[in-house]
C-alpha cells in the first residue's frame, strides 16, 4: 500500500470547532492515513531497532471540553503504549507536520537520558542535525531550533528533564504545511524515515 500524503482539507481539520466535530473528522480523514502510515513506518523501526516496534494513534481519549490541536501516530517497542516509553511521532497541526524521538511526561527513561546527556553535552548535541527543532512541552506548538542552542541551554533543559515530573523532550523536523501538501509519499516516507534515522543515537541514549 502507498504512503499517503496530507492536503489541505487535512489541515482544516483544526478549524472545526467543537470536540465532537473536530474529533469525528479526525477519526474520518486523519487516522486511516495514520494506520496506513503506521504500518510502513513500523516496518522500518523494527528493521532498524531489532525489536518488534507497534503503532499507537492519538484517540484523545481524555479530552472532554477542549478539541486537540494537534494530532499524531507513534511507535514504540511496546504494544500496549508508548507515553511511558521513549517513541517516535509523526503528527501534524494547522500549520505544520512534525517527525520527533519523544521523551514526555510519563516516559520513564527521561532521566536516564537527560544524565547521559549532562556527560557529554558537546557529544550529543552534535548528534542533532542543525535544522533540527526542540520542544520540551507537546501540548504548545513553541519550538526551538537545534542550532540555537549554546551549551548552557542545553544543560538548562536536561536538568530540567531530569528533575521536573512534567518536563519533556521532543527533537526533529517540521515540515510547514505549505510544503507538506506538495510531497507526494514516497518522498514524504523517505523524509520520515531518513529523520528518525538520524535521531537513532538519541534513542539508543534513553536505555544506556
Amino acid at each position: 500500500m502507498s504512503f499517503p500524503t496530507f492536503t489541505n482539507e487535512d489541515f482544516h481539520v483544526f478549524a472545526i470547532d467543537g470536540l465532537e466535530s473536530r474529533m469525528e473528522a479526525l477519526q474520518r480523514e486523519i487516522q486511516p492515513k495514520f494506520s496506513t502510515m503506521g504500518e510502513s513506518i513500523s516496518e522500518f523501526l523494527t528493521t532498524k531497532l531489532g525489536d518488534t516496534v507497534y503503532t499507537h494513534i492519538a484517540r484523545h481519549a481524555r479530552r472532554t471540553v477542549h478539541a486537540p490541536e494537534e494530532t499524531w501516530v507513534a511507535w514504540s517497542t511496546n504494544k500496549r503504549g508508548y507515553k511511558a516509553h521513549p517513541h517516535f511521532q509523526l503528527g501534524l497541526r494547522d500549520t505544520h507536520l512534525f517527525a520527533y524521538f519523544a521523551l514526555i511526561y510519563e516516559c520513564e527513561q527521561k532521566k536516564i537520558f537527560a544524565n547521559h546527556f549532562l556527560k557529554n553535552i558537546q557529544k550529543y548535541s552534535s548528534f542533532i542535525p542543525h535544522d533540527f527543532y526542540i520542544s520540551i512541552d507537546h501540548t504548545t506548538p513553541d519550538v526551538t531550533a537545534a542550532s540555537s542552542l549554546d551549551p548552557e541551554r542545553w544543560k538548562s533543559i536536561m536538568e530540567r528533564l531530569a528533575k521536573v515530573k512534567k518536563a519533556e523532550f521532543l527533537c526533529g523536523i517540521l515540515i510547514p504545511r505549505k510544503e507538506a501538501v506538495n510531497l507526494n509519499g514516497k518522498i514524504l516516507q523517505k523524509k520520515v524515515e531518513k529523520t528518525y534515522d538520524q535521531l537513532m543515537p538519541l534513542y539508543h541514549l534513553s536505555f544506556e
